[in-house]
């Protein structure tokens, strides 16, 4: 059996969509929210089972990758995040790259030398990697037009894997993702599921126009922590806002701060883009955190460990 487990944002989609484009096949899909980065905990697998992991840390589910090997299974991994110590097994094949200027579909593009490039470059708008999109999308002479049509693309699939649970979304992202397996153009995706795509571009404006009355709670020359209403609209909305601020502060840090379900707080950190280093490093100091370099986030902190977490922020990124 293959069975295929990928992060639920723009980037996990798009990797399993390109490798499937290129080796069409019955999977069982494994995913979750954005921010569900231990799936491979609920995998189950026999003797001779064939695993694709994408776009989720390897470090975090490192156990499971070693009790899936002892189970039999082989493993194709495929990242971008901190992998940790690296793990030897004839059972299993990593492609794993932290550079801050990639992602996980922009490797599996490498992987497949570019056989679809535009769900690549979708992938890429939707991590925030603006110069890396444009620059792997230079091979397809795209417009500006359309370079600006795969951006809005995912940026809004990646604004669908956002919540703290399933009912937070516009769409389940196995179910996003089935709706998008045929195609091989994103533009003839956007074409044919008009109201798909529609729903997903209102949800992501209306839910922006709320983030956007938002005034930081806390700001330096360096650093600044907004902090989001109980709102529905406030868990869809974190990531794809911590990437507008990045985008038009380049030169500071930022960290969006949402409710969740367990009556804490979820935080997302974007690096300054001209400096994108230190997120995963200062989120992995909490419990629950990580992510990579230029963004990264903590699952879960108490009410009353924000100002624990503002004063780490201010010393990763001192003035």
């Amino acid at each position: 059996m293959q069975i295929d487990v990928f992060n639920g944002d723009a980037d996990g989609l798009c990797a399993l969509l390109q490798l499937r484009l290129a080796n069409p096949m019955k999977s069982q899909l494994v995913t979750g929210l954005k921010r569900d980065i231990q799936l491979l905990e609920d995998v189950r697998v026999q003797q001779g089972d064939q695993v694709t992991v994408l776009d989720i840390s390897f470090d975090k589910n490192r156990a499971s990758v070693e009790r899936l090997l002892d189970q039999g299974a082989s493993i194709f991994y495929i990242d971008h995040h901190q992998p940790g110590e690296p793990l030897e097994h004839k059972q299993l094949r990593t492609i794993i790259d932290t550079d801050a200027n990639t992602c996980t579909s922009l490797l599996v593009n490498d992987y497949l030398e570019g056989k679809y490039r535009a769900w690549a470059v979708t992938a890429a708008f939707g991590d925030n990697l603006i110069e890396s999109a444009e620059q792997a999308a230079y091979p397809l002479s795209l417009s500006d037009n359309q370079l600006q049509q795969l951006k809005t693309l995912g940026t809004c699939i990646n604004y669908n894997g956002y919540g703290t649970s399933l009912a937070d979304l516009h769409f389940a992202p196995d179910l996003l993702y089935q709706e998008m397996q045929s195609y091989e153009s994103p533009f003839d995706f956007m074409a044919d599921n008009v109201e798909i795509y529609e729903k997903l571009l209102a949800g992501y404006s209306d839910d922006m126009v709320n983030a956007e009355q938002v005034t930081p709670e806390y700001q330096t020359d360096k650093i600044a922590v907004y902090l989001l209403p109980d709102e529905i609209w406030s868990r869809r909305v974190s990531g794809v806002f911590s990437n507008m601020l990045a985008n038009n502060n380049p030169d500071i840090a930022h960290a969006v701060v949402s409710s969740n379900s367990q009556k804490g707080y979820q935080i997302s950190v974007r690096a300054p883009l001209d400096n994108k280093t230190g997120a995963d490093e200062l989120c992995a100091s909490f419990p629950g955190g990580g992510g990579r370099k230029a963004a990264a986030g903590i699952n879960h902190i108490d009410i009353d460990q924000l100002p624990a977490f503002i004063s780490a922020f201010e010393k990763q990124y001192p003035l």
